[in-house]
């Protein structure tokens, strides 16, 4: 099986869909996750169910074609969590 623990990840589109699934799935297998999503409440909704389930995740409204809200992302993922070792950008 694969472990993620100790790595970072960023997961856009989190919010919803394949992004929901994916930001679970990377939790499930030990990662720290920020979800980030256009929609905040929804970022922060599977952050909460992530959280909720033992594992570690923030949540962060952004537009991905907006340079500074990928900054922004980045810089919640070195600051919650110490760095960055996945991009996964749905």
């Amino acid at each position: 099986m694969v472990s993620l623990s100790g790595k970072v990840a960023i997961v856009t589109g989190g919010g919803s869909g394949m992004g929901r699934a994916t930001s679970l799935r990377m939790a499930a297998l030990g990662a720290s996750v920020v979800v980030a999503d256009l929609d905040g409440a929804k970022a922060e909704a599977v952050a909460k169910e992530i959280n909720g389930d033992g594992g570690s995740a923030v949540a962060i409204a952004g537009d991905v074609t907006k340079a500074a809200d990928n900054q922004a992302a980045v810089d919640l993922a070195v600051s919650s969590y110490g760095g960055l070792d996945i991009l996964v950008a749905n």
